[in-house]
């Protein structure tokens, strides 16, 4: 078995996702990174991910369209994290505060469901949007 070690490709990929506010695809990071003739391959790209994710340094979460959008974390205290993100300018903000935890135990006790996900996804409109459409 292969240990981790820190290669320059992964150092370049730890500070080209620093740039992504609000999130990334795959997609979107490879681009960022070819825009900046830095050639990282796919794969690589794949597995520092799972690496990622499993230091729990981004989030991995999927949109309406089963696409993986990835988020660098914010170290929380709560282990349940809405994310909010907006349909128009597509802003993620993660919302972690103990009304989420009263959400879950609601549910649980109220409905008798155990939500396991930790990657919830609200959808609506920020407050930097609003101003552009008539709710």
């Amino acid at each position: 078995m292969r240990g981790s070690y820190k290669t320059k490709s992964k150092e370049y990929i730890d500070e080209e996702i620093k740039s992504f506010t609000n999130g990334f695809t795959i997609k979107e990071l490879k681009d960022s990174l070819d825009n900046k003739n830095i050639k990282v391959g796919l794969t690589t790209l794949y597995r520092h991910l799972i690496d990622l994710e499993k230091k729990e340094i981004v989030k991995k979460y999927y949109d309406d369209i089963n696409v993986a959008h990835y988020k660098v974390t914010i170290p929380t205290e709560s282990e349940n994290v809405f994310f909010l993100k907006c349909v128009k300018c597509e802003k993620i903000v993660p919302v972690d505060c103990e009304c989420i935890n009263d959400f879950y135990l609601h549910v649980l006790k109220q409905h008798k469901f155990y939500i396991q996900s930790k990657n919830i996804i609200l959808s609506g409109i920020c407050n930097d949007c609003k101003n552009f459409i008539r709710l």
